[in-house]
């Protein structure tokens, strides 16, 4: 499973490097995020491409997992 650590970061650098991510071929990806916005932009983006989002909100960040069929 590929790690994508975005936190800290402002928009646009999220969804870019989860972009970058997928274009890489990755299929299972972990995204570490610490942004409302940034977990919101990036599950639909992962949504859109057809993965299977789940996301666990451990009080100081966002566990975003993907996985595509």
């Amino acid at each position: 499973m590929k790690e994508v650590d975005v936190r800290g970061l402002s928009c646009p650098m999220p969804l870019m490097q989860t972009k970058q991510a997928l274009d890489d071929g990755t299929r299972d990806l972990l995204v570490l995020a610490d942004s409302g916005t940034a977990k919101a932009n990036v599950v639909a983006l992962l949504s859109d491409a057809g993965f299977n989002v789940t996301v666990e909100d451990t009080g100081a960040e966002y566990r975003i997992t993907a996985v595509r069929d």
